[in-house]
């Protein structure tokens, strides 16, 4: 049997490789506790835990299949406005405050994430920071 021969590989890292690119939604919490919608650091994109308020910081949606729906749109445009797209999504962590309610999420995660069928975490959760929100999602993203 011949030798198996391990190499390494030593890349220079460029102020290039380093930029990050960050988007907001505007929302008044990113302010509040300054941090961006989503980050890009080079192929990879966290986008924050996303709820169901708009531009104007209304509650869009009275249940969870609603929210989620908005939500997913949300962060569609995040990781659109950072060169990627819901197909380079390979992670979801969802955080419902009434885990009763999993199907109107399935129905809304299943329609947007279908065939791309990321890796993929919901818990339950006893609040969010407003009443009226039912759910919260944070998504992962790497470009090919």
């Amino acid at each position: 049997m011949p030798p198996i021969i391990l190499t390494r590989r030593t890349e220079t890292v460029t102020p290039q490789h380093q930029m990050k690119q960050r988007t907001y939604s505007g929302s008044r919490w990113e302010k509040q506790a300054a941090y961006s919608r989503a980050i890009r650091s080079g192929t990879v994109i966290a986008v924050s835990g996303t709820t169901a308020v708009d531009e104007n910081g209304n509650v869009v949606g009275g249940d969870v299949y609603h929210q989620a729906t908005f939500v997913l749109q949300k962060i569609r445009r995040a990781l659109r406005e950072l060169g990627a797209d819901l197909d380079d999504v390979i992670r979801t962590r969802t955080f419902l405050t009434d885990m009763s309610e999993l199907d109107g999420f399935a129905q809304a995660h299943r329609e947007t994430f279908g065939g791309i069928d990321p890796a993929a975490t919901c818990v339950e959760v006893s609040k969010l920071v407003d009443d009226r929100l039912l759910i919260e999602i944070e998504v992962d993203a790497v470009l090919a």
